[in-house]
């Protein structure tokens, strides 16, 4: 059921690219922008975490990357988009909502949105979170052996039920281990996430196959404020990725958060949740306000009611 502090799904037209989205909270409160990795939907930030942190008085914004959920879809294997693409619909969303500054919470691929966008954006950055990522430096960890023997096969994308166990069997892969996972909650979100996709076979590929061409930038060159949250058993980046994010970006603060994996699994929510506040309790400048008449690229924005499937 949808959170009272939730204002529905909504989708917004940035030239030729139409994202969906949802809001939590009072616009007129700092605004928190969480943005996804590599083939997940704005789902995976759940509702009551949304709403969790919207309680905090914050303007929660999360929403749909190309080839998730809501948002244009592209045919598999052939994405019409640079990584560079994707931080410009993260500025884009921006100026739609009219918020001029806001608080930039990016997980794992999403790392590199936030990068982007903090380096070459720095006044439309309140402060930064990085979850789950990684500097991509030479000489981290690998992911571990077990990860790639826990995720199966690719599926058949006409199947929903196979790539419903897909998804969740790679999510729980992900976790490494972690006494937190919970299966039973994670097939209930997948299996919205795959009715609710407009093309769940580009939504399986495309994150993969995009190009990353021009999105390098020095994290040492990052000025907002930056909160490194890393699970001590993450599989896909262990540890050491968020200890070499957190020396990387200068005065950055690392919360290890003990017995998660790839994610944020929600007993941890009330550790993640007051760190998040107070991380973005400063400097910061309240959703609601104009963008100074700016719209990022020149781009333009209209937003309407989501229809489509439940």
């Amino acid at each position: 059921m949808t959170d009272h502090l939730s204002h529905g799904e909504k989708l917004v037209r940035i030239d030729d690219v139409e994202l969906c989205f949802e809001t939590f909270g009072n616009p007129a409160d700092p605004a928190i922008l969480l943005i996804d990795g590599a083939a997940a939907s704005m789902l995976w930030w759940e509702t009551e975490l949304c709403a969790r942190i919207a309680r905090g008085d914050r303007y929660v914004i999360r929403y749909d990357n190309r080839d998730t959920g809501r948002s244009t879809s592209y045919p598999p294997g052939r994405p019409g988009y640079a990584y560079t693409d994707l931080a410009g619909d993260a500025l884009g969303l921006l100026d739609a909502l009219n918020v001029e500054r806001a608080h930039i919470v990016c997980r794992s691929m999403a790392g590199g949105i936030g990068l982007l966008v903090g380096v070459d954006h720095p006044d439309r950055v309140a402060s930064l979170t990085f979850v789950s990522t990684s500097t991509g430096e030479d000489g981290l960890p690998p992911s571990s052996d077990e990860l790639a023997a826990g995720i199966p096969a690719d599926p058949d994308p006409a199947d929903p039920d196979a790539v419903v166990d897909h998804v969740v069997a790679s999510a729980q892969a992900c976790s490494g281990g972690s006494p937190y996972f919970d299966e039973t909650a994670t097939r209930t979100l997948v299996q919205r996430d795959v009715a609710r996709a407009r093309d769940i076979a580009a939504t399986l590929v495309n994150h993969y196959a995009m190009s990353f061409d021009g999105s390098s930038r020095d994290f040492a060159s990052v000025r907002a404020p930056t909160l490194v949250v890393h699970g001590d058993h993450d599989p896909v980046l262990p540890l050491p990725h968020g200890r070499a994010l957190r020396e990387a970006i200068p005065g950055a603060e690392l919360l290890v958060l003990e017995g998660a994996g790839h994610d944020l699994p929600k007993p941890l929510w009330d550790v993640f949740v007051p760190a998040l506040l107070r991380h973005t309790a400063g400097g910061q400048t309240a959703g609601g306000q104009t963008a100074g008449g700016r719209t990022a690229g020149g781009q333009t924005a209209g937003v309407h009611t989501a229809g489509g499937r439940p």
